[in-house]
């Protein structure tokens, strides 16, 4: 198994990236290792400041449940099995879409995260990066 690292997360952050540009929107983009440790974040020209600390929390929500954080919204609002999760681990936890694990040989391998737009924008974004992830050999034999 191969780890997340800065060449790799620089590939994931150019594709995020161009998939931004497609869409008109300036975002930040994060990549962790599969224990939820930064190896790049990249905050495009006039991104919100916000969004740093969003796009990380994103992907260390994915690293820690092994899950996208879309999945988390049904699951989230009141009455709802989990609700109230985004209140633990010191507030980390992010329960709406942006955030998707790096998934390698069957197992969590990082994640990446994106905010600076519309739920549905952060979500495709930060799809592009999984795209370019799995077309690397690093990202095959999912």
């Amino acid at each position: 198994m191969s780890k997340v690292n800065l060449e790799l997360a620089k590939q994931l952050i150019d594709g995020a990236e161009k998939e931004s540009q497609k869409i008109g929107v300036n975002m930040v983009i994060t990549v962790l290792d599969e224990g939820g440790n930064l190896i790049a974040t990249h905050r495009m020209d006039d991104a919100w400041l916000a969004s740093i600390d969003i796009a990380q929390n994103k992907a260390w929500t994915s690293v820690a449940l092994k899950m996208s954080t879309s999945s988390l919204a049904e699951a989230t609002v009141p009455k709802a099995e989990l609700y109230g999760l985004n209140t633990t681990n010191n507030g980390r936890i992010v329960v709406f879409g942006g955030g998707i694990p790096l998934i390698q040989d069957g197992k969590v391998v990082g994640a990446v995260g994106v905010s600076g737009s519309s739920v549905d924008h952060d979500c495709q974004v930060a799809q592009a990066a999984v795209d370019v992830f799995e077309s690397t050999n690093v990202g095959a034999g999912q």
